[in-house]
């Protein structure tokens, strides 16, 4: 079967429709549509459940909305959970913030209400507010240790205590520790969101990390093909150089 004939099958079982020439673009669009689900889909052994959760996380961090809402269909579409789909959405804000998040949930959320879907989601969160910090630091210091508090010593008292504070209490506490999702998928993702944010000085931790947890480095490295045709060719060398050395 060529790219062509396997573009066509998979954006149908994507999209649910049809794979249609673009009236305005149709060469472009041929092109965009050959290598994305013709040839980049076959790379790597990811499920199309993986492949889908790293495009809609890689979206949200460019903000490509109308791209974003296509995707989000797509990741149901093909067995993505909408308590899974959401927590890919929560866990971008640590590291791109709350506004451009709540952007993606908006998109997100318009879909599951086009569908049918009662919203809120359930809560997955099972513990009080002021276990944050413990529950969060547990996760950490098993993941990436505690390295974080001697790096910011140079700051005065009150930055750095609230510094590496914040990032045990936001990232690990209030992300982490979420039902819905697993540890490998969670730092798969972070992975991606970090190659999109081109945050290289992160990803040879982060990777180290995918590793601990149970994700190869074929699964990084299919992750990173995934994400090229959405980002581009220098993000994805800056991150397989950043990883190398796992090689």
């Amino acid at each position: 079967m060529n790219r062509i004939k396997r573009s066509q099958e998979k954006y149908e079982q994507l999209f649910l429709k049809e794979l249609t020439v673009d009236v305005h673009d149709p060469e472009f669009m041929a092109q965009l549509q050959r290598l994305i689900f013709g040839e980049v889909f076959d790379i790597g052994s990811l499920t199309d459940q993986q492949r889908e959760m790293i495009t809609c996380t890689v979206l949200t961090v460019l903000q490509t909305l109308p791209q974003l809402k296509a995707h989000v269909q797509a990741a149901l579409n093909v067995g993505v959970t909408p308590l899974e789909l959401r927590e890919a959405f929560y866990q971008c804000a640590p590291f791109i913030g709350y506004p451009r998040t709540l952007n993606a949930i908006g998109v997100f959320n318009e879909v599951l209400q086009q569908r049918g879907i009662e919203l809120p989601l359930e809560p997955q969160c099972d513990f009080n507010d002021d276990e944050r910090y413990e529950r969060g630091l547990a996760i950490q210091k098993e993941l990436y240790g505690d390295e974080i508090k001697e790096r910011y010593q140079y700051l005065p008292e009150e930055f750095r205590e609230a510094l590496p504070r914040f990032l045990t209490e936001w990232c690990f506490g209030d992300c982490y520790t979420r039902k819905a999702m697993d540890i490998q998928t969670r730092e798969l993702l972070i992975f991606c969101i970090l190659t999109a944010l081109n945050a290289t000085g992160q990803l040879y931790a982060h990777a180290l990390g995918n590793i601990k947890v149970g994700n190869s480095l074929e699964v990084l490295y299919s992750a990173l093909i995934q994400c090229l045709p959405y980002l581009g060719f220098p993000c994805i060398f800056n991150a397989f150089q950043a990883i190398k050395e796992l090689a």
